[in-house]
């Protein structure tokens, strides 16, 4: 049985996750360096594409293809050794890259086009419903209800919609919703006056008129339930290329498309400023993504790592520390501090994002730093960070102070970047003793 011939079987089972994981992350540079950006750290011990898997097994959903391109090694390897399930089920999560074909020499054009050129994975007699995935959110969702909602309706596509500002719409592809629910316009990150014809009146679905006033417009999550045989007709057109920019648009003009309103914490994390302010966020009582929800846990590569030693000196605020870190007489206020972090004696560290590191240093390696010049992995002694994100492997040496003391908005220095005003020392940086930033 074909995709175009499939009879809607209205089952979890016949449901394909597809995780678009293979953009470049150019907002997210340098943290995208040298990893994708799924494969970005995320809260200290995990992955931003955690999240998208996660809430598909919690969901029930496990046949789950990840698509990747860009500097996918690290994306590859922690999907196949994290995700492992019941040889002799049917539940999965795959890594389909992107390869060059002897009919096709080029690489992924969008997000559209990634799909299309694994229709022929993603697509089988046991495939009714492709619900699509972005790589880089933080949120958490049960798409049970998601479908369920799909199926009630009778759409042939549904998408995903949260209310927001005005001051925040311009930033997304935004969508309007009559009464019933149907998606009657799409447009991609308007302004001016074609942003304001996009305001839908949420009173109709049960706002308030306050909180319809204060939240007029719904941005699309970029998630998306298909029925396989839509999915495949909107795709044969190799014009189709991105999801938001082409596909929408004429799903809208040809097909039923249901819009699904969610009203939880998501968060786009495509760019600096946003990944750095989710992190904060996470360390304070405002509304935030709460990864201690034991109902519905994060899943993440299983680690044997210590418990985290803290000196009796260490002050910490409002802060969170994963396993494997050593700390000692440091004072932290709202940071995250990563895996295997190693944090010197008199370190103030403030609104920080340190991501650990990938091992422990042992006493040939201190000899060898020492040998040539460098620190040791972790913040030394004495030093200050302020506002900053420390990838992993970095080497601060001892009495540093990184607080961008200039102001500077956008600022490429000697093992450091700044983006939106925020310093970033990447993955493997150095930054010398008594370095001033």
């Amino acid at each position: 049985m074909t995709a175009a011939a499939s009879r809607h079987r209205h089952h979890l089972s016949h449901v394909r996750t597809v995780i678009l994981a293979g953009g470049a992350g150019r907002r997210l540079f340098p943290l995208t360096m040298d990893r994708s950006k799924p494969a970005v750290p995320l809260g200290g011990k995990y992955r931003l594409i955690d999240v998208p898997i996660s809430n598909s097994i919690h969901s029930g959903l496990r046949k789950i293809s990840v698509l990747t391109q860009f500097n996918s090694v690290s994306l590859n390897t922690h999907v196949t050794t994290s995700f492992n399930f019941d040889p002799f089920g049917d539940s999965f999560v795959e890594v389909l890259a992107a390869e060059q074909t002897m009919t096709n020499v080029n690489w992924f054009q969008g997000t559209a086009d990634a799909v299309r050129r694994h229709l022929h994975r993603l697509t089988d007699r046991d495939t009714d419903y492709h619900l699509i995935l972005s790589g880089d959110q933080l949120y958490r969702m049960d798409y049970q209800a998601l479908l369920q909602e799909h199926w009630t309706s009778g759409a042939h596509a549904t998408m995903c919609a949260i209310p927001c500002t005005e001051q925040a719409a311009a930033s997304f592809g935004l969508m309007r919703m009559n009464g019933k629910g149907r998606v009657e316009r799409f447009r991609e990150k308007p302004t001016g006056p074609a942003l304001r014809e996009m305001a839908t009146d949420m009173t109709q679905f049960g706002y308030s008129p306050e909180r319809a006033r204060a939240r007029p417009y719904l941005a699309s999550m970029g998630i998306y339930v298909f029925n396989s045989d839509v999915l495949v007709d909107v795709l044969s057109d190799p014009l189709m290329i991105d999801f938001g920019q082409q596909v929408v648009p004429r799903l809208i003009r040809k097909h039923d498309v249901q819009g699904y309103l969610f009203d939880g914490y998501w968060e786009d994390l495509g760019t600096i400023r946003a990944f750095y302010q989710a992190h904060i966020d996470l360390t304070r009582a405002t509304e935030h993504f709460d990864f201690h929800a034991s109902g519905w846990p994060v899943f993440t590569h299983a680690r044997f790592l210590p418990p985290s030693r803290i000196d009796e000196e260490c002050a910490l605020g409002q802060s969170l520390v994963a396993e494997g870190a050593v700390l000692g007489s440091v004072s932290a206020v709202n940071s995250v501090i990563g895996i295997r972090s190693i944090i010197g004696d008199g370190v103030k560290m403030k609104e920080t994002l340190m991501m650990g590191a990938d091992y422990y240093e042992e006493p040939d390696d201190f000899e060898y730093n020492h040998s040539v010049g460098i620190p040791n992995i972790g913040i030394g002694a004495g030093s200050v960070v302020v506002g900053a994100i420390i990838d992993k492997n970095a080497r601060i040496g001892d009495h540093a102070r990184i607080v961008n003391e200039s102001g500077q908005m956008d600022l490429d220095g000697e093992g450091f970047y700044i983006r939106d005003g925020i310093v970033i020392v990447p993955k493997n940086g150095v930054i010398r003793p008594g370095t001033v930033i």
